[in-house]
Protein backbone atom coordinates (compact mmCIF):
# COMPACT_ATOMS: atom_id res chain seq x y z
CA UNK A 1 0.00 0.00 0.00
CA UNK A 2 1.34 3.69 -0.95
CA UNK A 3 1.77 5.94 2.20
CA UNK A 4 -0.42 8.85 1.94
CA UNK A 5 1.70 12.11 1.49
CA UNK A 6 3.34 13.77 4.87
CA UNK A 7 2.83 16.90 5.91
CA UNK A 8 5.77 19.45 5.36
CA UNK A 9 6.23 22.79 7.85
CA UNK A 10 8.86 24.99 7.57
CA UNK A 11 9.57 27.68 10.57
CA UNK A 12 10.68 31.38 9.86
CA UNK A 13 11.60 34.03 11.56
CA UNK A 14 14.52 36.57 12.32
CA UNK A 15 17.48 35.13 13.99
CA UNK A 16 17.34 34.95 17.91
CA UNK A 17 13.17 34.30 17.45
CA UNK A 18 13.17 31.10 19.35
CA UNK A 19 12.60 28.76 16.22
CA UNK A 20 14.92 26.06 17.37
CA UNK A 21 13.09 25.90 20.78
CA UNK A 22 10.07 25.82 19.03
CA UNK A 23 11.21 23.16 16.44
CA UNK A 24 12.35 20.57 19.15
CA UNK A 25 9.03 20.43 21.16
CA UNK A 26 7.10 20.31 17.95
CA UNK A 27 9.36 17.63 16.94
CA UNK A 28 8.70 15.95 20.43
CA UNK A 29 4.80 16.67 20.27
CA UNK A 30 4.55 14.84 17.00
CA UNK A 31 7.22 12.08 17.93
CA UNK A 32 5.36 11.19 20.96
CA UNK A 33 1.99 11.17 18.90
CA UNK A 34 3.56 8.08 16.79
CA UNK A 35 4.64 10.19 13.82
CA UNK A 36 7.60 10.31 12.02
CA UNK A 37 9.45 13.07 12.17
CA UNK A 38 12.36 13.98 9.51
CA UNK A 39 14.51 17.41 11.13
CA UNK A 40 16.16 19.27 8.48
CA UNK A 41 16.76 22.75 7.26
CA UNK A 42 18.16 25.49 4.92
CA UNK A 43 21.00 26.25 4.16
CA UNK A 44 22.56 22.90 4.90
CA UNK A 45 20.40 20.08 4.83
CA UNK A 46 22.20 17.60 3.23
CA UNK A 47 25.83 16.83 2.43
CA UNK A 48 25.88 19.27 -0.50
CA UNK A 49 23.84 21.80 1.46
CA UNK A 50 26.49 21.60 4.08
CA UNK A 51 29.51 22.67 1.76
CA UNK A 52 26.69 26.03 0.52
CA UNK A 53 25.90 27.12 4.42
CA UNK A 54 29.72 27.09 5.12
CA UNK A 55 30.37 29.45 1.97
CA UNK A 56 26.83 31.75 2.83
CA UNK A 57 27.38 31.91 6.17
CA UNK A 58 31.03 31.75 7.42
CA UNK A 59 33.05 32.84 4.25
CA UNK A 60 34.91 35.39 5.09
CA UNK A 61 34.80 38.43 3.01
CA UNK A 62 32.04 39.64 0.44
CA UNK A 63 29.87 37.49 -1.40
CA UNK A 64 27.75 39.82 -4.45
CA UNK A 65 24.43 40.10 -3.56
CA UNK A 66 23.36 37.78 -6.55
CA UNK A 67 25.77 35.33 -5.67
CA UNK A 68 24.72 34.90 -2.23
CA UNK A 69 21.04 34.42 -3.71
CA UNK A 70 22.18 31.92 -5.82
CA UNK A 71 24.05 29.93 -3.03
CA UNK A 72 20.40 29.45 -1.38
CA UNK A 73 18.73 28.33 -4.59
CA UNK A 74 21.05 25.82 -5.57
CA UNK A 75 20.94 24.78 -2.15
CA UNK A 76 17.57 24.66 -2.07
CA UNK A 77 17.02 22.60 -5.58
CA UNK A 78 19.29 20.02 -4.29
CA UNK A 79 17.48 19.35 -0.46
CA UNK A 80 13.93 19.47 -1.93
CA UNK A 81 15.09 17.22 -4.10
CA UNK A 82 16.89 14.85 -2.23
CA UNK A 83 15.49 15.61 1.30
CA UNK A 84 12.31 16.86 1.13
CA UNK A 85 10.17 15.50 -1.49
CA UNK A 86 11.38 11.50 -0.93
CA UNK A 87 10.57 12.12 2.76
CA UNK A 88 6.71 13.26 1.90
CA UNK A 89 6.30 10.33 -0.64
CA UNK A 90 7.35 7.89 2.69
CA UNK A 91 4.66 9.89 4.35
CA UNK A 92 6.66 11.76 6.80
CA UNK A 93 6.61 15.22 8.48
CA UNK A 94 9.18 17.11 7.08
CA UNK A 95 9.89 19.90 9.96
CA UNK A 96 12.16 22.39 8.48
CA UNK A 97 14.10 25.85 9.74
CA UNK A 98 14.34 28.08 6.44
CA UNK A 99 12.85 27.79 3.24
CA UNK A 100 12.33 30.39 0.63
CA UNK A 101 10.83 32.55 2.47
CA UNK A 102 14.10 33.21 4.18
CA UNK A 103 15.33 33.89 0.58
CA UNK A 104 12.74 37.00 -0.15
CA UNK A 105 13.22 38.38 3.44
CA UNK A 106 17.03 37.93 3.77
CA UNK A 107 18.34 38.05 0.03
CA UNK A 108 15.54 40.22 -1.20
CA UNK A 109 14.22 42.86 1.36
CA UNK A 110 17.60 42.67 3.71
CA UNK A 111 20.06 42.36 0.34
CA UNK A 112 17.85 45.33 -1.80
CA UNK A 113 16.81 42.90 -4.50
CA UNK A 114 13.60 42.51 -6.11
CA UNK A 115 11.70 39.98 -4.13
CA UNK A 116 9.26 38.89 -6.55
CA UNK A 117 12.43 37.67 -8.43
CA UNK A 118 14.73 35.59 -5.26
CA UNK A 119 10.77 33.77 -5.45
CA UNK A 120 10.34 32.94 -8.71
CA UNK A 121 14.31 32.07 -8.67
CA UNK A 122 13.54 29.73 -5.39
CA UNK A 123 10.10 28.18 -6.84
CA UNK A 124 11.93 27.44 -10.11
CA UNK A 125 14.77 25.51 -7.98
CA UNK A 126 12.27 23.77 -5.70
CA UNK A 127 9.98 22.40 -8.86
CA UNK A 128 7.14 24.76 -7.47
CA UNK A 129 7.50 23.10 -3.64
CA UNK A 130 6.02 25.14 -0.87
CA UNK A 131 5.20 23.71 2.72
CA UNK A 132 1.61 22.49 3.63
CA UNK A 133 2.34 25.37 7.07
CA UNK A 134 5.02 28.02 7.75
CA UNK A 135 5.14 28.82 11.68
CA UNK A 136 6.47 32.59 11.72
CA UNK A 137 8.15 33.60 14.92
CA UNK A 138 7.79 37.41 14.89
CA UNK A 139 10.16 39.41 16.87
CA UNK A 140 11.21 43.17 17.37
CA UNK A 141 14.84 42.98 15.88
CA UNK A 142 16.16 44.94 18.93
CA UNK A 143 14.66 42.20 21.31
CA UNK A 144 16.10 39.29 18.98
CA UNK A 145 19.68 41.06 19.15
CA UNK A 146 19.54 40.97 23.28
CA UNK A 147 18.85 37.42 22.66
CA UNK A 148 22.01 36.76 20.41
CA UNK A 149 24.31 39.23 22.22
CA UNK A 150 23.01 36.86 25.68
CA UNK A 151 23.90 33.60 23.77
CA UNK A 152 27.16 34.72 23.93
CA UNK A 153 28.41 33.34 20.40
CA UNK A 154 30.07 34.09 17.19
CA UNK A 155 27.65 35.78 14.99
CA UNK A 156 27.27 34.54 11.33
CA UNK A 157 27.56 36.75 8.70
CA UNK A 158 23.52 37.63 8.54
CA UNK A 159 23.38 37.96 12.54
CA UNK A 160 26.20 40.51 12.38
CA UNK A 161 24.25 42.80 9.91
CA UNK A 162 22.73 45.94 10.84
CA UNK A 163 19.61 46.81 12.65
CA UNK A 164 18.40 48.15 9.47
CA UNK A 165 18.83 45.42 7.51
CA UNK A 166 17.14 43.22 10.41
CA UNK A 167 14.60 45.89 10.29
CA UNK A 168 13.80 45.27 6.48
CA UNK A 169 13.86 42.12 6.72
CA UNK A 170 11.05 41.82 9.52
CA UNK A 171 8.94 43.79 7.22
CA UNK A 172 9.48 41.79 4.18
CA UNK A 173 8.59 38.56 6.71
CA UNK A 174 5.00 40.21 8.08
CA UNK A 175 4.30 41.12 4.42
CA UNK A 176 4.67 37.42 3.08
CA UNK A 177 2.52 36.53 6.22
CA UNK A 178 -0.04 39.00 5.05
CA UNK A 179 0.24 38.00 1.51
CA UNK A 180 -0.45 34.06 1.87
CA UNK A 181 -2.42 34.01 5.17
CA UNK A 182 -3.60 30.44 4.67
CA UNK A 183 -0.07 29.38 5.05
CA UNK A 184 1.33 31.07 7.72
CA UNK A 185 0.94 31.36 11.21
CA UNK A 186 2.00 33.98 12.30
CA UNK A 187 3.62 33.93 16.04
CA UNK A 188 4.40 37.17 18.61
CA UNK A 189 8.03 35.67 19.57
CA UNK A 190 8.13 37.74 22.83
CA UNK A 191 5.26 35.27 24.47
CA UNK A 192 6.31 32.86 26.96
CA UNK A 193 7.65 29.49 25.35
CA UNK A 194 4.59 27.41 26.38
CA UNK A 195 1.77 29.87 24.86
CA UNK A 196 3.75 29.93 21.46
CA UNK A 197 4.17 25.81 21.50
CA UNK A 198 0.43 25.38 22.53
CA UNK A 199 -0.77 28.06 19.22
CA UNK A 200 1.76 25.76 16.96
CA UNK A 201 0.32 22.49 18.18
CA UNK A 202 -3.25 23.54 17.95
CA UNK A 203 -2.49 24.98 13.95
CA UNK A 204 -0.63 21.38 13.02
CA UNK A 205 -3.10 19.36 15.02
CA UNK A 206 -5.72 20.75 12.70
CA UNK A 207 -3.59 20.24 9.48
CA UNK A 208 -2.71 17.21 10.42
CA UNK A 209 -6.41 15.62 11.12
Amino acid sequence: MTPSRGSWITLEGGDGSGKTTQANLLADWLTDAGRTVVRTREPGGSEVGQLIRDIVLHHRGDIAPRAEALLYAADRAHHVATVVRPALERGEIVLQDRYLDSSVAYQGAGRVLDGTEIRDLSLWAAEGALPDLTLLLDLDPAAARERLDSADKPFDRLEAEKAEFHGRVRDAYLALADAEPERFLVLDADSSVEDIAAAIRARVEALLS
